[in-house]
């Protein structure tokens, strides 16, 4: 890296100063106070985000990690850290300019100096969520995998610990039978304006009203039917969604599903 980027530790008291993921004003977007209410509560269990800055380019990246038994995946990952997400490069300029190892790197010093077995963390080759790529060229491997194409990955620093692995969804699922259910999380800033759109439009075009669950710990996140944890649109037992999507893309998939037009 150059001299023009630095990696910031947010913390309760700066973190309104940089935001998280494009939403940078507390006053105008209510995503953004609901994730920074819930890094405050989860800051004091071992929640860390490092942000990368540019001074030419501005906010850069990110990554956010925490102990794994507080992880919002439905994972047993007791004794490792474990990475909810990495994004780096919003302007191309910065992409493949080594930002990502570089954060990575800070969560293994972190992981190592809090006596941690390892570390874990999902991906998959849908949007929302880190290819494996990166992580295994940090020596990462899979050590479980869940539909449709999430893959738990691990670095070991202890291999007589035992791996982690995902629970069971299927069972999870279960509770879902009948109608139309939605599942989100603070941790995710995406699952608030596209949520009330697609509330609605149950409402409006489909007469269905939808039962909205706000995941409020750990304890719920890891009981969800869906690997990506903090988001789930679930209807009649079926799975549309396993991860935040729009109204529209809601609606291309209610008229598959439905077999109607709109």
């Amino acid at each position: 890296m150059n001299g023009d980027i630095t990696i910031i530790d947010l913390t309760p008291e700066n973190v309104a100063l940089y935001g998280f993921c494009g939403y940078k004003d507390v006053n105008k977007h209510v995503e953004l106070r609901r994730k920074i209410d819930w890094f405050k509560e989860f800051y004091k269990k071992g929640l860390r985000i490092k942000v990368v800055m540019s001074q030419k380019g501005g906010y850069q990246g990110m990554l956010e990690y925490l102990p794994g038994e507080f992880a919002h995946r439905p994972v047993d990952a007791q004794d490792y850290m474990f990475i909810h997400c990495i994004f780096v490069g919003f302007k191309n300029e910065y992409k493949g300019k080594g930002l990502a190892s570089a954060l990575i790197d800070e969560c293994i010093l972190d992981a190592k100096s809090s006596a941690k077995s390892g570390i874990a963390v999902v991906t998959r080759n849908g949007s929302f969520m880190a290819k494996k790529d990166i992580f295994i060229k940090f020596g990462f491997s899979v050590v479980d995998t869940a539909k449709p194409d999430f893959e738990l990955l691990v670095l070991k620093f202890d291999e007589s610990t035992p791996n982690p692995k995902f629970k069971d969804m299927d069972a999870a699922l279960k509770k879902y039978s009948k109608g139309l259910t939605i599942i989100r999380a603070a941790q995710c800033p995406y699952s608030e304006k596209n949520v009330n759109q697609i509330i609605e439009t149950a409402k409006s075009v489909y007469n269905i009203t939808p039962e909205l669950i706000d995941i409020i710990d750990e304890k719920q996140a890891q009981a969800t039917p869906c690997a990506f944890g903090t988001f789930c649109i679930i209807y009649n037992g079926k799975i549309l969604t396993s991860s935040p999507i729009s109204n529209t893309r809601f609606i291309n998939i209610m008229k598959d599903k439905l077999n109607t037009k709109n």
